[in-house]
């Protein structure tokens, strides 16, 4: 059992906090977590695997019951041992450079004897699935395999409890199923699941509870029922996702033809990497417009396509052609935006409003304009604090907002919704269909079902 009584928690510096929160979760409970991003679901994890405040400073009142006893009268490492957690940027909790020797790390760490740390790593690799990529290095492994190992060195000490942050953000819908399954499978063994997460349809026949929280506190608690129940327009509203499986939308494919000019064509692409084939003769284009969608599973190549869109990785063969020119990789940048999915790779300046009017020259125009996109996009509030100070939704939107106001033509866009609410995901869709009929060209790597049937014309399958 888990109890939190009246807690409250504010960062060193500022930054989302927890208010007020009164929470008891039982054994063997399955709790979901929801809320607009930046609204404190991550900082509520955090508080309940107790990292903050020992890792994440700041002030902390109420009180925490684990199994009985307060946790400020535990150990890190004894709580850890009742608690496992899988963050939202997996890589942040990686110790090892390759796959069999990061599963294995916990065992290890807690001294336990190497039969059974063999056995363990052996049995959490072959449930994630991962067993074709033990000789990977972690650093080459997708965002989504990525994601599935940090789960798998969780899933090998075997906790009573599991915390979850935006686990399935990275995952395609194949391993997001599968991500449901292992969750289904942890519940029927009796663990407690505390799940902070947007994409709720894999969830909705799985949780016990769903709490919705607003503002940093607790405001609804809904069953599966409940939020069935809930009207579209009033879901909408809170920021919530659909609870529904949501169909893929028929859109065309976005092909080659010879008799257009196309602001962005890619003919025959192939690129290898230690001679092994990551893309095969991969041919797409797209006009002034065009939101495409990339998608396909996880490592299959989808980031690899969008570098050479960019300029940041060389195609081993094929051709690169915009408005209607042959470029050069040194020379894509000039036309092309990248936003990653990993947001912490590109923020260079110490204010949100640097960041965003990095790329422009600093008119009364543009200033204005600058103004109306973080407004927009809900980070206006925050303009003078330092990106990295931000959520992961609000990097995300951070991230796509410096792209819009990049002046390229084109924007090509990695996973721009994993971490994002249903009204902040509806204000992406919005901003991107307006850059679109502005004549941007915008390419979006994705696995939101709900973003593509909202946004997107064409799509390419790798």
């Amino acid at each position: 059992m888990i109890e939190l009584r009246d807690v409250s928690f504010v960062y060193n510096g500022g930054g989302e906090c927890i208010r007020n929160i009164d929470l008891r979760i039982e054994d063997h409970e399955c709790v979901v977590i929801m809320g607009c991003s930046g609204n404190g679901k991550t900082t509520l994890t955090r508080l309940i695997n107790g990292l903050a405040p020992s890792y994440y400073p700041g002030k902390l009142t109420g009180e925490t019951i684990i199994n009985g006893k307060p946790a400020n009268k535990m150990l890190q490492w004894e709580r850890a041992q009742h608690i496992g957690s899988v963050f939202q940027d997996p890589k942040s909790q990686f110790f090892s450079s390759e796959l069999r020797g990061e599963i294995a790390f916990a065992c290890e760490n807690y001294g336990m004897n190497t039969g059974i740390v063999r056995v363990r790593t052996d049995a959490a690799i072959h449930d994630m699935k991962l067993t074709h990529l033990i000789e990977t290095p972690i650093d080459r492994l997708s965002n989504g395999e990525k994601q599935k190992t940090a789960i798998a060195s969780v899933n090998v000490l075997k906790p009573e409890v599991y915390v979850f942050d935006e686990p399935s953000a990275n995952l395609d819908n194949e391993a997001t199923e599968h991500l449901a399954q292992i969750i289904k499978q942890l519940k029927a063994q009796g663990h407690t699941l505390i799940i902070a997460e947007h994409r709720l349809h894999y969830l909705t026949d799985i949780a016990d509870r769903f709490l919705y929280l607003e503002n940093g506190r607790l405001t609804k608690s809904f069953t599966k029922e409940d939020l069935l129940a809930l009207p579209e327009a009033i879901r909408l509203k809170m920021g919530i996702r659909s609870p529904q499986k949501i169909d893929w939308p028929e859109l065309p494919r976005a092909e080659v033809a010879n008799d257009k000019i196309f602001s962005l064509k890619l003919e025959n692409i192939t690129y290898s990497l230690k001679k092994k084939d990551i893309l095969n003769s991969v041919s797409v284009a797209a006009c002034p417009g065009h939101i495409v969608a990339i998608t396909g599973k996880n490592g299959i190549g989808k980031t690899t396509l969008a570098k050479i869109m960019c300029g940041l990785l060389k195609e081993s063969s094929g051709k690169v052609f915009i408005m209607g020119n042959q470029v050069g990789v040194k020379h894509r940048w000039k036309y092309a935006w990248y936003s990653a999915n990993d947001t912490n790779t590109q923020f260079f300046t110490e204010s949100i409003v640097k960041e965003l009017l990095l790329l422009s020259v600093s008119t009364g125009a543009i200033k204005k304009h600058a103004r109306n996109v973080l407004k927009e996009f809900s980070l206006y509030e925050y303009k003078d604090r330092h990106p990295f100070t931000l959520s992961g939704g609000e990097k995300q939107r951070l991230s796509i907002a410096c792209g819009l106001l990049s002046n390229r033509d084109i924007m090509i866009l990695d996973e721009p919704t994993s971490g994002l609410d249903g009204r902040n995901m509806q204000i992406v869709s919005n901003a991107l269909k307006y850059a679109a009929a502005q004549g941007k060209t915008i390419f979006v790597i994705t696995h939101d079902v709900e973003l593509i049937a909202k946004a997107c014309d064409y799509y390419l399958n790798l």
